[in-house]
């Protein structure tokens, strides 16, 4: 091959390369189909601080009926403790009596009062919303992985009376 033919073939590659390039990028389809990724139906209940006094932690746990009949379940704090992970666990009984785990949520942040990983908490359980007013438990939100301390608790199904729901 010739150095001219090398530099036709060089130029004939870069036209189609080129031109290849040049196709237009599809937008993307932001709606959502209807209904979905709606929650309608909440059951919002009280967490109390354990001690007022002191740090003061206390929020909501909501529970909301997700839309494949699963429950979502987001907890909200305020007065949390800057850098820190509080376990937040679902316990049998009224607060104060229960001891045995139920549920382990996602931890806490210290630093947004929301959970660390997800918004939501999701149970796959496709009866534990419709479950919810008979449930015999309460949350408990402790002060870190490495000290159980509990900073608030709250009773939840049958130990208390929902603060919102629909």
């Amino acid at each position: 091959m010739t150095h001219t033919s090398i530099k036709i073939l060089s130029l004939i590659f870069l036209v189609f390369f080129t031109a290849s390039c040049e196709q237009e990028m599809p937008e993307a389809a932001l709606e959502v189909a209807e209904g979905g990724g709606t929650l309608r139906f909440f059951t919002a209940y009280n967490i109390d601080a354990a001690d007022p006094s002191g740090s003061n932690v206390y929020g909501r746990i909501v529970f909301w009926k997700g839309t494949l009949d699963r429950t979502l379940v987001q907890v909200s704090l305020y007065n949390t403790i800057e850098g820190q992970q509080h376990p937040a666990l679902i316990l049998d009984g009224a607060a104060g009596v229960g001891t045995t785990t139920l549920l382990t949520l996602d931890t806490v942040s210290g630093d947004t009062g929301e959970l660390d990983d997800n918004k939501f908490y999701v149970i796959s359980d496709t009866s534990f919303y419709d479950g919810l007013p008979d449930l015999d438990a309460h949350i408990n939100i402790y002060l870190s992985d490495t000290d159980n301390t509990v900073v608030a608790s709250g009773n939840i199904g049958a130990n208390a009376e929902p603060v919102e729901s629909n």
